[in-house]
């Protein structure tokens, strides 16, 4: 009898050494093409993203009138103002106090939230208030003197309105409550607008929601976008799943790993080739089995078990040769026997049901007549 070997360490690493490159090499690949092509922002009001939620276009049309967007998700950068640019605060996030102070704190020239909370309202729009309602997806006349929004003209807007101090100027709204205000805290030019939706990719070729946009964020020729982090603490009408949250790189890693899984799969894989003839190392007759059990059965007198055995061999050809039901009673089968040869029945009965002989004669005389009997049966 052979005893199976394992593979040694050599043999293991030269097996798997070539599927390890061929994965390395490919998931090498894919992180070089995303260090490459990575967007510096993700998700929904994203100037990277060209999803229908994301402001790929808005960026474009900036960048087309000569506006350079900087898109970030660092606060840092939100922190660091440069004399003469603009500071974009987009949907989402979830800033402390001291986070908004800071923001506060730098130099912005001009500074526009979107959709945002109680927090950002207090340090950088004192006065204006989230009134809790929301309007209706719908065009909108301006309704205000506000230049950007006059050349915009009509503008469809949608989302959360605010309440606006005594000297701001309100705009698309349904004349209590308004979505887009201007006030001028110091020397800094807020902009509260609260409806973001009008200019992402999928609806800023509406009305005039492009123009809008442009003569909104396009004061400066620097334009900072930053998108906070986390949730926000002024939900979203439409919600926000959990899904969104995980960054475009993970899923394109992802992706990545399973193909090169896949890849390594298929080629390692078992291929369902031709049937090979294996030689046995001993071949063993049915004949030397039988004698073999026998020898047990006679080393432990096993007369009991020797007589069964022999029963139900006979009993099998019994049943096949006059196709009698496996499970049929013995008096059915010792009938149907006795009918075809002419046996008495009681004989048969004990000949197949009897009990045990008790010597080695009597087993040997069972044997024989066993036999005998499925010669008849085989050859009537």
């Amino acid at each position: 009898m052979s005893t199976p070997v394992g593979r040694s360490v050599g043999e293991s690493w030269r097996a798997l050494r070539t599927p390890l490159l061929v994965t390395g090499l490919i998931v090498l690949a894919a992180i070089v093409v995303l260090i490459a092509t990575t967007a510096r922002t993700s998700g929904q009001f994203s100037p990277d993203s060209t999803e229908s939620t994301g402001a790929r276009a808005l960026a474009a049309l900036l960048e087309d009138h000569n506006v350079d967007v900087h898109g970030t998700e660092s606060l840092n950068d939100a922190v660091q103002a440069g004399g003469g640019s603009t500071l974009l605060i987009g949907p989402g996030g979830s800033l402390d106090d001291g986070d908004w102070r800071r923001i506060a704190d730098a130099q912005w020239s001009h500074v526009i939230l979107m959709r945002p909370g109680s927090r950002a309202l207090d340090a950088l729009a004192p006065g204006v208030r989230p009134t809790g309602n929301s309007l209706a997806v719908r065009s909108r006349e301006p309704g205000c003197e506000l230049p950007a929004a006059v050349k915009a003209g009509t503008v469809t807007v949608n989302g959360p309105t605010y309440s606006a101090p005594e000297g701001a100027t309100t705009c698309y709204g349904d004349g209590i409550n308004n979505t887009v205000i201007r006030l001028q805290v110091g020397d800094r030019l807020v902009d509260v607008i609260g409806t973001p939706s009008s200019f992402i990719n999928d609806r800023l070729a509406e009305d005039g929601n492009a123009a809008l946009a442009l003569n909104l964020l396009g004061t400066h020729q620097d334009l900072t976008w930053y998108l906070p982090q986390w949730e926000s603490d002024y939900p979203d009408s439409d919600g926000e799943s959990s899904a969104q949250l995980i960054p475009p790189d993970v899923r394109y890693i992802a992706w990545a790993l399973a193909f090169a899984v896949l890849v390594v799969a298929i080629w390692r894989g078992r291929r369902l080739g031709p049937v090979v003839a294996e030689r046995l190392p001993v071949i063993v007759h049915a004949a030397e089995t039988t004698e073999g059990r026998a020898r047990l059965y006679r080393r432990s007198r096993a007369r009991d078990r020797a007589a069964s055995a022999l029963r139900e061999s006979a009993l099998g050809q019994l049943h096949e040769a006059h196709g009698i039901p496996r499970r049929a009673d013995p008096s059915a089968v010792v009938a149907t026997v006795a009918a075809r040869t002419g046996r008495d029945p009681a004989m048969l009965y004990e000949l197949l049901y009897g009990l045990p002989p008790l010597t080695d004669a009597a087993l040997m005389s069972l044997s024989q007549e066993l036999d005998v009997l499925t010669q008849e049966v085989r050859h009537p």
